[in-house]
């Protein structure tokens, strides 16, 4: 017997990574591969850098691609940037910051830290104090993640980037956009960002498995004078005209062919209409959590409004409730796929996605399934959360 019969319809994914693929993206996807030598290869890679580039708003930076993950991407960014000795100051944002410590870490690099007040962006004023007190220049970059997706929090780049100029400290800024490119502005120029690393599985609109670092002549620079070995990670080797050695190897040719679908969707779109919409979905979602919340079960774990993110949104659940339950009765009972807490967050939040290729109507669905579980869970709620997200849609 079957243990998972077919469910009709389309089971809603609102994951914070990966999202949903367009059917455009599937399409050019399911081309066949090309041989190396095959003259319509180096367009696409070109197409897709060019494009890349457009969303990041940089007109200097060289953008280099993998066939990895995010975390892939940050290896890429410790091994060029870090050698013996030399440190990274990593501010705390949660569980990815965290995590970008711990793998910094195991590549036998030193980290310093700011604190995380659960529920806040970063620190910004901590940040500042603890390069102030870096007397001997040890830091070499501040790896800051944008939008941490474990806690729903997006913390404010252009006060880390005063934070950066107000300590008179060299360190090259390092910023990780995974969960925030495409969803919404970025410029990277203007930040005056060093490094930006992002990854496909989000607002791009891709599987998992192409990440990507842009990166400046400072950055350049630096990693070229940083003794710290590296072969398939070196951004040196990757700066070639060749398709081949731009990717160490074989191009992952299928997810080029679907990033460059997804670019060409997102500039079809209009920038400012993509964010616009990313905008209103997410007020749509914390106008329904905000409904939810006032049968004092659940609550938002940002707890600064305008940082809450326009990515995914982390619901808090009071401590008798079990969050996990409650996704495995929406996947399965009411077709609506919500991702749970991770690290220290594990059993304490549930997580809504609302990027990447959504509109309006899907997140109502959504936002149904979601109070169809809570009930059917038995767990106390306001009334009227989606009928509050339907009338923020119908505000405009």
């Amino acid at each position: 017997m079957n243990p998972f019969p077919r469910i009709p319809g389309q089971r809603s994914l609102h994951s914070p990574g990966p999202t949903r693929l367009p059917d455009e993206v599937l399409h050019a996807m399911g081309r066949q591969p090309m041989d190396l030598a095959d003259p319509r290869l180096d367009p696409i890679i070109t197409a897709c850098e060019a494009g890349l580039k457009r969303l990041l708003h940089t007109e200097q930076a060289d953008v280099l691609m993998y066939a990895a993950n995010g975390h892939g991407a940050w290896e890429a960014a410790i091994v060029n940037l870090l050698g013996p000795g030399r440190a990274a100051l990593v501010p705390g944002t949660g569980h990815f910051s965290e995590s970008w410590a711990l793998q910094t870490e195991a590549l036998g690099c030193k980290v310093l830290r700011t604190p995380w007040v659960e529920g806040r962006p970063i620190d910004v004023q901590a940040v500042e104090q603890a390069l102030r007190d870096d007397i001997r220049r040890e830091i070499v970059a501040v790896f800051s993640v944008h939008t941490d997706t474990a806690s729903g929090v997006t913390s404010d780049l252009q006060a880390l980037r005063a934070a950066l100029d107000a300590s008179g400290h060299p360190a090259l800024f390092v910023v990780d956009v995974v969960a925030s490119l495409g969803v919404v502005p970025f410029d990277m120029d203007a930040l005056r960002a060093d490094v930006v690393i992002g990854a496909s599985q989000k607002g791009l609109m891709l599987p998992p498995g192409l990440g990507f670092v842009a990166i400046n002549e400072r950055a350049r620079a630096s990693a070229e004078a940083n003794p710290m070995p590296r072969f398939y990670w070196d951004w040196g080797r990757r700066r070639d005209a060749l398709s081949y050695r731009k990717f160490c190897g074989t191009p992952p040719m299928n997810l080029l062919f679907g990033m460059q679908a997804a670019l060409q969707l997102i500039f079809a779109e209009g920038l400012d209409s993509v964010f616009a919409r990313h905008r209103q979905l997410a007020g749509a979602v914390h106008a329904a959590v905000q409904g939810w919340s006032e049968g004092d079960a659940l609550s938002f774990f940002c707890q600064e409004p305008t940082r809450r993110s326009f990515s995914v949104t982390a619901v808090a659940v009071r401590q008798d409730v079990d969050p996990e339950a409650l996704r495995s009765v929406a996947r399965e009972r009411f077709q609506v796929a919500l991702s749970g807490g991770l690290g220290p967050l594990a059993g304490r939040v549930f997580r809504i996605g609302h990027m990447g290729d959504i509109n309006a109507a899907m997140v109502l669905g959504a936002l149904g399934g979601v109070e169809a579980a809570l009930r059917a869970q038995g767990i106390p709620i306001g009334q009227g959360g989606v009928q509050r997200a339907v009338e923020f849609l119908a505000r405009g």
